[in-house]
């Protein structure tokens, strides 16, 4: 058997088990009946030497000790139950008709958001597992790294597989120089890498505008174009009427992206000079015309793209397929402060301009960049104009062109509100369109709202319709739903009786469609009291 410890030992004994011990032997291997248990014993050595080999190498400085977490550790059965949550894996089901059980997998984003919104820390043992869930799924990351905290870092660096959470955290994971530091914060600055000097203007940012700002303005000039844009980027926390001068120097940097990501800023600034430049420029777009019988909006799209609107970030090119007066016009809407419309249009209302007639079918191009100011603007009011009432005939509302612009357009209103107006959506439309707007509403959704999401499951469910068609719907029930909502919808786990027009086997197909939501409020319920032990509770979450 020495032969065997050859470098190519494997392969000679890999290729002896595909040809067959009658024609080729082993090195060391005699021929005969006993040749192929042979080969196995050297096979099971061979196999525990390539295991246990190991190459010499530099005895390396041993890790320093994972640092202390102060926070309280979860209650011993919110423990367990996060051990649960990380041990389910997507795709152990088998595929197919999923059945009663809930996907726990979906339950984990909301479970880790509301143990974060606690202060918890995970036991030590639930790291490794709690990092690997974070590795295969990026949306659970920013949550997923807070709960892990400061050791998931240092595990970070003793496992290339963890790498990304260096990636994620802040400065690479480097402790940012306290505030009262400033000597360690200039030299950070000045010195540090990219992703630490990121992170210190965000955190300065976050506690003091101004002095991050000022920080910013002591290397602008000598930074590369990628890195101010990066930069630049920061200030949209806090930002403020102070930085304006700042952003109007931005307007003439040598790198169209910086331009445009500062006038960009500057537009989100209703009283700055390049808002009222651009609602001088889009109010000469746009007037009432008057000579008719019934008033009307009319339209003169820009025939050039002169240096002034090309310096104040209105891009000359437009994109292929657009025309480029409308590609203009759209830009000079969007940034133009919202609230000139009313003065130059008559003093009407934004409901009123609204629903203005346009001239020329330059209706839909107007109204989208009215949408998209008032997204940019945070503007409710105007929010609401474009939106319309959800009961109103046309499921496009009066301004917006797609549920994409719907769904942000209701990004600008309060919780309740919003949950409301979808409610409102949802019983005189139906589920249908409905998904991307229920999407942008609060978790858990106000009783209005899930009693419209019910309400149209169970007309479907009567109508005999497949639930597949309305598993996107279902899905995001099992999340939003209050579990208080359980009780009222055990009515629904039953197999009702099929109709005669109805698809066959879809009542079997809702009753578990119906135990399967049932089962994962009550389960969400107990997560819950679970989480909450006997701590006192710290912020809303995600169920009453």
């Amino acid at each position: 058997m020495d032969k065997t410890s050859a470098p190519n030992a494997w392969e000679e004994l890999v290729t002896s088990a595909l040809l067959g011990t009658e024609r080729r032997t082993p090195p060391g291997v005699a021929p005969g009946p006993e040749a192929p248990v042979a080969l196995l014993d050297a096979a099971a050595v061979e196999t525990v030497r390539r295991r246990a080999g190991l190459r010499p190498t530099r005895a390396a400085e041993r890790p320093r000790p994972a640092p202390e977490d102060t926070r309280p550790v979860l209650p011993a059965a919110a423990a367990r139950r996060l051990s649960m949550l990380l041990a389910d894996r997507p795709g152990t089901g088998g595929g197919g008709r999923r059945g009663t059980a809930p996907d726990l997998m979906e339950l984990l984003p909301q479970w880790l958001t509301t143990a974060n919104s606690r202060g918890y820390a995970p036991p030590p043992q639930l790291l490794p597992a709690l990092l690997d869930a974070a590795r295969g799924r990026t949306d659970l990351r920013p949550a997923a790294l807070t709960l892990a905290g400061p050791r998931a870092l240092w595990l970070a660096r003793l496992n290339p597989d963890w790498r990304f959470a260096l990636r994620a955290a802040p400065g690479g994971g480097t402790a940012l120089p306290p505030p009262e530091d400033t000597a360690g914060t200039r030299q950070l600055w000045e010195e540090g890498l990219f992703a630490e000097r990121l992170a210190l203007l965000a955190a300065i940012r976050d506690r003091d505008p101004a002095a991050a700002r000022e920080l910013l303005a002591t290397t602008w000039a000598s930074e590369r174009a990628e890195d101010r844009l990066m930069f630049l980027d920061s200030l949209r926390t806090g930002l403020g009427a102070d930085d304006e001068p700042f952003l109007e120097q931005a307007l003439a940097d040598r790198s169209r992206n910086v331009r445009a990501t500062a006038a960009e800023l500057l537009s989100a600034l209703p009283g700055s000079a390049l808002a009222a430049r651009m609602a001088v420029r889009a109010g000469a777009c746009v007037a009432v015309d008057r000579t008719q019988t019934e008033p009307a909006l009319v339209v003169e799209a820009p025939h050039e793209c002169d240096p002034g609107m090309e310096r104040d970030g209105v891009a000359p090119k437009a994109p292929s397929g657009r025309g480029e007066r409308s590609w203009w016009l759209g830009q000079l809407v969007e940034a133009a402060p919202l609230g000139v419309w009313p003065g130059r249009l008559g003093g009407r209302t934004p409901e009123e301009i609204v629903a203005l007639p346009v001239a020329d079918d330059w209706r839909g191009e107007l109204h989208a960049a009215w949408c998209r100011a008032a997204v940019r603007q945070r503007d409710a009011g105007w929010a609401r104009a474009l939106l319309g009432p959800p009961a109103a005939p046309e499921a496009g509302g009066p301004g917006a062109v797609s549920l994409a612009e719907r769904a942000k357009l209701l990004g600008t209103l309060g919780a309740e509100e919003r949950a409301e107006w979808v409610a409102g959506f949802i019983a005189t439309h139906g589920l249908s369109e409905a998904f991307q707007l229920l999407g942008v509403c609060g978790v858990p959704w106000a009783a209005p709202l899930g009693r419209a999401v019910v309400d149209a499951l169970n007309i479907a469910r009567d109508a005999g319709s497949y639930p597949w068609s309305f598993s996107g719907v279902m899905g995001l029930a099992e999340r939003c739903l209050d579990p208080s909502e359980a009780g009222r919808l055990e009515g629904l786990m039953a197999v009702p009786d099929e109709r005669e027009d109805a698809s066959p086997g879809a009542g079997g197909y809702w009753a578990e469609a119906f135990q399967r939501l049932v089962t994962t409020l009550r389960l969400r319920a107990a997560m819950a009291e679970e989480l909450r032990g006997a701590a006192q509770e710290l912020g809303r979450g995600w169920v009453r």
